[in-house]
């Protein structure tokens, strides 16, 4: 052999041997698992429930009918914008106007008969009278004045009578009046016919409860949203809390209200307890209409310019076998695992407010920038990244 060819020799073997060795040196560096880390960072955290809800006026007034009968005519319809004592509908009146003309008639027949009454009473006073002077001159009998009294008191008594036929009389005209005024149906509010449950033609029935004719709307501009909190959330909904909520007639629009009632009656279905929220809305603009669903949103708490981590790394742990140089730290306090020249340290931190995506750091060992562990990608060549999930307090 050669000098050059082994020298050539020499070369390579020198070269399989430095391979061989930066493989050795290269598994040893990377023998442990790798993780997914996000920066610890400042900002904003808010606080919220959500709830589907519908959006109806503030004040819906139903308007019924007190007496039976064949509607007429109707005056207004749906959407109709109308004023208060505005006729909505007639109702047949033919049947109650004779009712009142027989009242009237009747009243009229009493009041007659009181005017008789009065005129036989004083008749009977004067015979009274006279016959009292003529018995006290002897010239007629105790008889004939007795006679003469009571005549007298008998017309006072019919009197009384007569008076108490007219105000019967006059008592059953006004009733007739009354439900002859009942057959006109007027609005009891400025407001808009938000519904119409009666045609022409359409008999309605006041026998046993007031059927509704008519649901007049007071002011559709202020509208309120009905909404059912679950009993773990509602704890945190308080009034004058802000709102945000949206329809899904305009899915790309954010309306906003505030929270102005929270109801203590509490509603269970299935054994699911709920409690109802009342939310106002500004509806100037007329776009909420009733009976729409609204996907609401209630703001119960904001942060602002906090330390915050991804709750993904409150629940994280390390893989069973950890290599990477670190050890499996149990403890009683929440806390993350940051990763430090490549190995992780476990750091205990007092979360606070959370959105559901990220928690607020009140105190620890963190600061801005700090990579936290959120998920183990697992061993170079073994497969598919994996991510374990624990229990927060590890």
């Amino acid at each position: 052999m050669t000098g050059g060819k082994k020298l050539a020799g020499v070369l390579i073997v020198s070269a399989l041997a430095l391979a061989a060795l930066a493989t050795i040196v290269i598994g040893k560096k990377h023998a442990g698992p790798l993780f997914r880390t996000v920066a610890v960072t400042r900002g904003g955290i808010i606080s919220s429930v959500t709830a589907t809800g519908t959006v109806n006026p503030v004040t819906t007034v139903l308007v019924g009918t007190q007496v039976s009968g064949r509607i007429e005519k109707i005056y207004a319809d749906f959407n109709s914008v109308v004023r208060k004592g505005q006729l909505l509908a007639l109702i047949d009146p033919t049947t109650f106007e004779a009712q009142l003309n027989e009242a009237k008639a009747n009243y009229l027949s009493a009041k007659g008969n009181l005017d008789k009454a009065v005129s036989t009473e004083v008749d009977a006073k004067r015979t009274m009278l006279r016959n009292k002077r003529l018995l006290a001159e002897n010239l007629i009998a105790q008889s004939d004045f007795d006679t003469a009294q009571t005549s007298y008191l008998t017309a006072d008594a019919a009197v009384e009578a007569a008076r108490g036929q007219v105000s019967q009389t006059e008592a059953a005209m006004k009733f007739a009046r009354t439900n002859l005024q009942y057959t006109r149906i007027v609005s009891p509010v400025n407001g808009t016919v938000v519904a119409r449950n009666v045609d022409v033609g359409q008999t309605v029935a006041a026998s046993f409860q007031t059927p509704t004719l008519f649901s007049v709307a007071q002011d559709l501009r202020k509208m309120q949203i009905d909404t059912s909190v679950d009993e773990a959330d509602i704890g945190s909904v308080k009034n004058g809390q802000d709102v945000q909520f949206t329809v899904d007639a305009y899915p790309d629009i954010i309306f906003k209200g505030k929270v102005s009632q929270v109801r203590i009656n509490p509603t269970i279905v299935q054994n699911v307890v709920t409690y109802d929220v009342v939310i106002v809305v500004d509806n100037t603009d007329l776009r909420l209409l009733p009976g729409m669903t609204a996907n609401v949103t209630v703001i119960t708490a904001i942060k602002r310019d906090v330390l915050k981590v991804p709750n993904t790394a409150l629940i994280f742990r390390l893989p069973e076998n950890p290599r990477a140089g670190a050890k499996k730290v149990r403890g009683y306090g929440p806390g993350v695992w940051v990763l430090e020249k490549g190995k992780p340290r476990r750091v205990t931190i007092e979360p606070g407010l959370t959105d559901g995506n990220y928690t607020e750091v009140v105190s620890g060992g963190l600061a801005p920038g700090d990579k936290v562990i959120v998920g183990s990608l697992g061993k170079p060549g073994h497969g598919a990244p994996t991510q374990r999930h624990g229990p927060m307090f590890l």
